[in-house]
């Protein structure tokens, strides 16, 4: 049976990691772009360039919907596309210069976001809980 607190940790973490989910979407400033776009636009500029059949399985969804996905941020000029030099028949997506740009002011604003609200809100001390409880919610990820 499961502890109570340990039911009560993951009713919490669901609820606050929800609320600051779509208030740093709220702050990306891309209003041009669905939430699933902005994913996308946002694995592309952590990881790098990658297939669409990748990028796919990274976000959980079907090709097609990756397909759709890609042409709307293509059509705003926010990737690249290239042939893959190991399989001439896959392409490789990337960030365009445009997209690139977006992402970087993207994650400026938001982590500029989060480092005054912690300094405003928080003292010291509990910035460094709220450090010793990312490094748990961090091995809890892996």
């Amino acid at each position: 049976m499961t502890e109570e607190s340990a039911v009560r940790a993951a009713r919490d973490l669901r609820v606050v990691v929800g609320r600051l989910r779509r208030r740093l979407r709220a702050l990306a400033g891309s209003d041009a772009l669905t939430p699933s776009q902005t994913s996308l636009l946002t694995r592309l500029g952590k990881e790098g360039p990658a297939s669409a059949s990748a990028l796919a399985a990274a976000e959980g969804v079907r090709p097609q919907s990756v397909a759709t996905l890609l042409a709307a941020l293509d059509e705003q000029g926010l990737i690249d596309r290239r042939p893959d030099p190991a399989d001439g028949r896959r392409q490789v997506i990337s960030l365009s210069a445009a997209g690139q740009r977006m992402f970087e002011s993207t994650s400026r604003a938001r982590e500029e976001w989060l480092a005054r609200s912690l300094q405003d809100r928080f003292t010291e001390a509990e910035r460094q809980t709220v450090i010793e409880a990312l490094a748990l919610l961090d091995r809890l990820a892996e």
